[in-house]
């Protein structure tokens, strides 16, 4: 592997800025921050412009005309190699609603592509999203099948567990979830809610089962404005209520400026900080995309969604149907929208999701011995360099 050093670089660390300093990278991996350069390899003089750490992203369907859910490793590279662009280095592949089959299918995609090269960001393991919502909840999802807890199928996906799946997401509300969490939990996976409208007291009892995060806050989740008082679903407060409450949870926004409004992108950042609240993407394989409809999920056989005003939509334009611009441009809107300290606004994009998902002693942040994952800003926060394991990818 070759050697790169970065000149008067602004480096962005997880509590300020460091100016005119140098970073070198080696063997694939942080060698040296501060250190005057040493002779051989790459000099790379950034005049002053911002050194981040890689973005890491918790939630994301595809990029490029490719989905996930297409179940070929050139849609795996395309939707790597994509969001490269846009300064993410390392992802989790996230699954949509889809069939068993499918289900098992993009899981042996995820171990293919966990720890290989991609020609773009890297593939942390898989985010199997979508047996498990509530059927309710399902939002642009497509309307396949959606499983009941069942231990014999639930072990068969649960065995991908340290080899090609890292995250499982549920409806908590859903019977017979508490054992699956707990098998999850016990195989070392990140189990999260989403889609779902549990009341409060159905997602604490979730979170002593071993919940600790939810998918986009705000979004396809119960709260008491939402729940009409109905035998199923009491008027009480929901998974909303009870994220924004326990310390114990953390949760990701889709700042793309469309998904959710500037006072709610503060309040979420008032409520659960930079440390417990992370920036995801949530994209469907519109990204770099003209405007016009795209299958979310399994391509000719998921649903047809539109882009438009940098945002899918259903198609009859009533409703958001997942994202389609890359991380860099949630960092900006986020950042503008809260006034956010760039160091923090960064943060919940590099180090917070690393620590999420429990990898931030290899990723998230520019300290030395870490996985030489890096980005280039310039003063407008447009990526103008990527780096994945101190090669140059973008």
């Amino acid at each position: 592997m070759s050697t790169v050093t970065f000149l008067n670089a602004t480096l962005v660390l997880p509590d300020r800025l460091l100016n005119a300093t140098t970073l070198t990278a080696e063997s694939g991996r942080i060698r040296d921050i501060g250190r005057a350069p040493t002779t051989g390899g790459t000099t790379v003089d950034l005049g002053g412009a911002y050194l981040c750490p890689g973005f890491i992203d918790l939630h994301v369907h595809g990029g490029d005309g490719a989905d996930f859910m297409d179940l070929t490793p050139a849609a795996f590279e395309a939707v790597c190699r994509c969001h490269a662009r846009h300064g993410t280095t390392a992802l989790t592949p996230t699954s949509t609603v889809a069939t068993y089959e499918q289900y098992l299918g993009f899981l042996r995609l995820c171990e293919r592509f966990t720890g290989t090269a991609t020609g773009g960001a890297r593939v942390l393991g898989g985010h199997l999203y979508g047996p498990y919502f509530l059927r309710e909840a399902k939002g642009c999802h497509p309307d396949a099948e959606f499983l009941t807890p069942d231990p014999a199928r639930d072990d068969q996906l649960l065995a991908f567990a340290g080899r090609g799946l890292v995250t499982l997401t549920v409806a908590p509300e859903t019977p017979g979830t508490e054992r699956l969490v707990r098998a999850a939990r016990a195989a070392g996976l990140l189990v999260t809610a989403g889609h779902s409208y549990a009341t409060f007291s159905q997602l604490e009892a979730a979170i002593g089962w071993g919940v600790r995060h939810a998918d986009h806050l705000f979004c396809a989740m119960s709260d008491r404005a939402r729940l009409r008082p109905t035998q199923t679903y009491p008027m009480r407060g929901g998974v909303l209520e009870a994220i924004l409450y326990f310390d114990e949870m953390t949760s990701e926004v889709i700042a793309d400026g469309k998904h959710l409004t500037a006072d709610l992108l503060r309040l979420a950042y008032k409520v659960k900080g930079s440390d417990r609240l992370c920036l995801v993407t949530d994209t469907m394989r519109a990204v770099d995309c003209p405007d016009g409809e795209y299958w979310f999920g399994p391509d000719g056989s998921g649903e047809l969604v539109r882009r438009m005003d940098d945002v899918g939509v259903t198609r009859d334009g009533k409703a958001l149907a997942s994202g389609v611009m890359g991380m860099d441009h949630c960092l900006r809107t986020f950042h503008r929208l809260t006034g956010a300290p760039l160091h923090e606004a960064v943060r919940m994009a590099t180090l917070t999701p690393a620590r999420i998902l429990g990898v931030d002693a290899e990723y998230g942040s520019l300290e030395v011995g870490k996985a030489a994952d890096l980005i280039v800003l310039d003063a407008a926060l447009t990526v103008k360099g990527v780096y994945v394991g101190g090669e140059k990818v973008a």
